[in-house]
């Protein structure tokens, strides 16, 4: 198929000439890559799903290829390459544990993800516990409290909404005991900010505890547990530009120890004997190694501490004021589109991160990406962002309308149930987001120039 010539206010010309990140105060992998455009020629890959997995940051990379040659097994050898990683595995416990400001006697253990952090904390909580969580959460705090009873919380439109619907939620339940809040420090739909300090403040007036999912917070802003005396705070690597399968689950101790270890087998376990029956007695450590049995992740950890370093040495305060001029960039750019709707619970004015989920009038999300990605050379997601009753509540949607997380199945043209999410963050360059607000206009205004179809459920270019 031929194709128009490409008009886009930021040409891929000047894309491949420009320095992918010059203006980015982090660099970070990948930010050399070109990619081929379906009309043809490369460009520069402008990636801007760091909502979904950021790419890992240089200074990330080059600690971890540093320690590779030193890579041995942890807490039980005896060799120097085996003392030397326990030497580093701990050191990092300590890191993470600065970085989120713990208090004493805290424990950082380290997991694979926010998903499974969250999963660890929902095995450790005490009978009877019931659990608090708004319809506005990521599946990965939404979900794993299979085991206990559950109140989902409706949507709030304001941070002061959010917080009397907790309090009224808590001050009627019945009976009135244990209980736990999950609530996201960002929204990985719409990246606005939510009130966790007031809302650890209703949960612990009414006999509650609260755990944080920092998963889109702890790469944007700073995160202290003592300031937002948070019971607990989960988060994952691979969003924190240390991409190698590690996450944290950081906070009190309590009932980390009193339950049973998540996962039974070696290094969790302090002392195995066999008994006159023929059973065995096992002794579980009570420390943070309790939950973390087999062999660690050592290079996913030492990243995620390299990553906690590399953040803190650059400054968040400077981190956030660039964020926030990359934000006005895309915010401004999108209100000149008429037919372009953002997403939003909190309104215009809500402190956000660089997350942005919109829909364009006329648009299938599904298309509108695969065009973006085809000829521009521009990388974002659609979909319901596992956040499927949040992205139902902000289009309007019934509950029961067809659609899938990532994967719609209405054809390029069509209405579909699902939304665009462009994200960035500390390696992100001004021209991929001066880029993409070009696209999206030339999008609007010009349509596609190629022909798309659906392919496995993803709107992918016709080749045929």
């Amino acid at each position: 198929m031929s194709a128009r010539p490409n008009t886009a206010t930021v040409d891929t010309a000047a894309a491949e000439s420009a320095d992918p990140c010059c203006d980015a105060p982090l660099p970070v992998l990948g930010r050399d890559v070109t990619v081929p455009l379906v009309t043809g020629g490369e460009v520069s890959y402008a990636a801007l799903d760091y909502a979904a997995s950021a790419p890992a940051l240089q200074r990330v990379w080059d600690d971890v290829a540093a320690y590779a040659p030193y890579y041995g097994s942890v807490h039980r050898g005896a060799g120097y390459l085996s003392q030397l990683s326990t030497d580093l595995f701990e050191n990092s416990r300590a890191t993470v544990a600065e970085f989120l400001d713990c208090r004493d006697g805290d424990q950082v253990v380290f997991t694979r993800s926010t998903t499974d952090s969250l999963n660890l904390l929902a095995a450790a909580i005490p009978a009877g516990c019931q659990v608090f969580v708004f319809e506005t959460e990521h599946h990965a705090s939404l979900l794993p409290w299979r085991d206990a009873r559950v109140t989902y919380l409706n949507a709030p439109r304001t941070p002061e909404q959010a917080v009397a619907t907790l309090e009224r939620a808590l001050a009627d339940r019945d009976p009135y005991g244990p209980a736990l809040v999950c609530v996201t420090g960002a929204s990985n739909v719409t990246g606005e900010l939510w009130p966790v300090k007031e809302l650890a403040v209703a949960a612990h007036a009414h006999g509650a505890r609260i755990v944080l999912d920092a998963a889109q917070l702890a790469p944007h802003h700073p995160v202290s547990v003592r300031e937002l005396d948070v019971d607990w705070v989960a988060f994952s690597g691979h969003k924190l530009y240390a991409p190698f399968g590690s996450g944290v689950l950081a906070g009190r101790a309590d009932w980390l120890q009193d339950s049973e270890p998540y996962l039974a087998g070696g290094g969790a376990s302090r002392k195995v004997a066999r008994r006159a029956d023929g059973g065995v007695d096992v002794e579980w450590h009570t420390t943070a190694a309790r939950h973390e049995a087999g062999s660690p992740n050592v290079i996913g950890v030492y990243s995620i501490a390299s990553a906690c370093k590399a953040l803190t040495e650059a400054g968040f305060d400077s981190l956030v004021a660039r964020e926030r001029h990359l934000i006005d960039t895309v915010r401004a750019g999108l209100a000149e589109v008429p037919e372009v709707r953002v997403l939003s619970l909190f309104g215009d004015d809500a402190p956000r991160v660089g997350v942005i989920s919109f829909v364009v009038e006329g648009w299938n999300s599904s298309h509108f990406a695969a065009a973006l990605s085809a000829e521009y050379g521009i990388g974002v997601r659609d979909g319901l962002f596992c956040a499927h009753p949040l992205v139902r509540t902000l289009l309007g949607s019934d509950p029961q309308d067809p659609g899938e997380c990532g994967a719609p199945e209405a054809a390029p043209g069509e209405r579909s149930l699902n939304a665009i999410r462009v994200s960035f963050g500390a390696g992100t360059p001004d021209e991929h987001v001066e880029r993409f607000v070009g696209a999206v206009k030339e999008l609007v205004r010009d349509g596609a120039q190629w022909k798309y179809r659906t392919e496995d459920g993803r709107c992918v270019p016709d080749r045929g």
